[in-house]
């Protein structure tokens, strides 16, 4: 275990909550409890904030990938005649990882200017509840934007097309026929009255909100080009839905047209926001390190660099009590939320067996990539969007691949260079590499035999294996997805496969309402500086 550095004893030693790791989720939570005056103890055992929301160097990202995390060298000793001690240790949710450098010395030169996402490919919806939680909350003071300047769909013919945002955007398509732009219109006109009109006939019926979303949009005459684009990318539907044997999620009706509406309320929102979707400066992890510095601003006690080694539990009702402290400091509270990596043992000794169990309820998995580029993919634009429907890339492909490439005008890589992330869901390490390389070589005209999903790591790790003028480094990887629980010991879920931050923020709040059931998640913060107007800051 790596050597602590000498802190001096954390005071006070009693808390109403102490939240280990520095994810989103756990970010979030703190700023939400501190705001409601409880005392907070924010732990990471990273010297970095964000966990598996961080935004990371080359090298930092490679060691955190890491399969294989040392354990603690040392058991932690008892904690006394009441108390049962359950030791801790990491588990890696991240394996089959592939990193590939093909200009080593030019990344060595620009490596502290990298600034990669974990958690990639993510933005935010301009309309959704993870901006209203950044506004409610204050974080906003410390976080800045950049809209995405185009949203792209990869269509049955292999070309990409811009995807049909706004009226405005539909008039300009020059892809889209006339009729097609009429059937496109009537049918987000339909969807705009369910949700203003007054009367029922303005509604879709129950019967119809029920049904898969598909179906709903076959009924309504949309050409099957305009039902992919609804359906993948803007509905932002993870799995092939008409394929009943393979589609693990269909979407409703109701779900369907809420996500459609989410994106149209979205255009517009705010004035230096071209489309509907944006992303902070800097990178993802600059959201948690928001919330922590609003978390602070209230009060929170943050100490980075400190692993909590050991739970100690109640010996008589098994509740939890407190934990030892990497430093050999035993600190106390009400409650405790663990970032997702934690695993603690499920009994005390001879006792019987603890209701606190591993809390990795894996779900499923995610494929993840990572591209360094020397020049964008698309001359005429920086930051953009794309989705690669199911089947659009071989005839097996079951799932979305989303593709966004961030520019150097956002702070994440040196001006003049490009990073480009892609995911897709999937149920193992082989399907999940095959998306993978199979979009790679979609974006960057390989042939498939060129670079592909059976390629060992060690053949791509060298500057000869360079494949493409493009392509400066690369890193290929599977994460598991696992839910959060609650508990007397409750924990946050790992960054999941869609592409906002929704699920996660639900997560939380299901979380903090739990723990604080009397408690408003957030009330409505005024502005700290009379010139702030509390708005979210654009940039051009």
């Amino acid at each position: 275990m790596t050597e602590l550095p000498p802190y001096p004893p954390i005071e006070p030693s009693n808390f109403d909550l102490i939240i280990v790791g520095t994810g989103l989720p756990e970010s979030i939570l703190a700023a939400a409890a501190s705001a409601i005056g409880k005392s907070v103890l924010h732990l990471d055992p990273n010297p970095f904030y964000g966990s598996h929301f961080a935004s990371l160097s080359p090298d930092d990202l490679s060691s955190f990938l890491d399969p294989h995390p040392s354990p603690p060298d040392h058991a932690a000793a008892s904690g006394g005649d009441d108390l049962a001690t359950l030791n801790t240790n990491l588990r890696s949710l991240y394996s089959d990882v592939e990193i590939s450098s093909f200009a080593p010395e030019t990344l060595e030169q620009h490596s502290r200017k990298f600034n990669l996402d974990l958690a990639g490919p993510r933005v935010l919806f301009c309309a959704d509840k993870a901006i209203d939680a950044i506004l409610r909350s204050g974080a906003n003071q410390y976080v800045e934007f950049k809209s995405i300047d185009a949203s792209l769909f990869y269509d049955k013919s292999g070309n990409l097309v811009n995807v049909p945002d706004s009226r405005a955007a539909i008039f300009k398509d020059k892809s889209l026929s006339l009729v097609e732009k009429n059937v496109l219109m009537r049918f987000f006109k339909l969807v705009q009255q369910h949700f203003s009109g007054d009367g029922e006939s303005d509604r879709i019926s129950e019967e119809d909100l029920a049904s898969p979303f598909f179906e709903f949009l076959a009924k309504m005459g949309l050409p099957e080009k305009i039902k992919s684009v609804i359906l993948y990318a803007i509905a932002m539907a993870d799995y092939d839905q008409e394929d009943k044997e393979a589609c693990e999620v269909v979407i409703s009706t109701k779900e369907g047209i809420e996500r459609l509406a989410l994106y149209h309320s979205s255009v517009g929102r705010f004035p230096n926001a071209v489309g509907a979707l944006i992303y902070p400066i800097y990178g993802l992890g600059e959201l948690a390190q928001a919330f922590c510095r609003r978390a602070a601003v209230k009060g929170c006690i943050y100490v980075l660099r400190m692993p909590v080694i050991a739970l100690h539990m109640d010996k008589e009702c098994g509740q939890y009590r407190g934990v030892r402290l990497g430093s050999g400091q035993d600190i106390f509270s009400h409650k405790l939320v663990l970032e997702p990596s934690f695993a603690v043992q499920s009994s005390m000794g001879s006792q019987p067996q603890n209701s606190l169990v591993e809390n990795l309820q894996a779900k499923a998995k995610v494929a993840r990539g990572i591209c360094i580029l020397t020049s964008s993919l698309r001359p005429d634009v920086s930051n953009f969007l794309i989705v690669y429907p199911p089947r659009s890339l071989y005839p097996e492909q079951v799932t979305s691949v989303r593709v966004l490439q961030i520019g150097g005008n956002l702070a994440v890589c040196p001006s003049g260079m490009f990073v480009l992330y892609l995911s897709a869901l999937c149920d193992g390490a082989s399907q999940g590499k095959k998306i993978l390389h199979r979009a790679i070589n979609a974006l960057m005209n390989h042939d498939d035999s060129e670079i592909s999903e059976s390629t060992p790591p060690s053949t791509v790790q060298t500057e000869d294996a360079r494949v493409d003028p493009l392509l400066l480094w690369r890193a290929l990887y599977i994460q598991e997805l696992t839910a959060g629980q609650v508990e007397s010991v409750s924990s946050t879920p790992m960054p999941d496969g869609s592409l906002g931050f929704n699920d996660a923020l639900d997560a939380t709040v299901k979380l903090f309402q739990t723990i604080y059931p009397h408690e408003e998640f957030f009330l409505e913060t005024p502005a700290e500086d009379p010139e702030d107007d509390g708005a979210l800051s654009v940039e051009t």
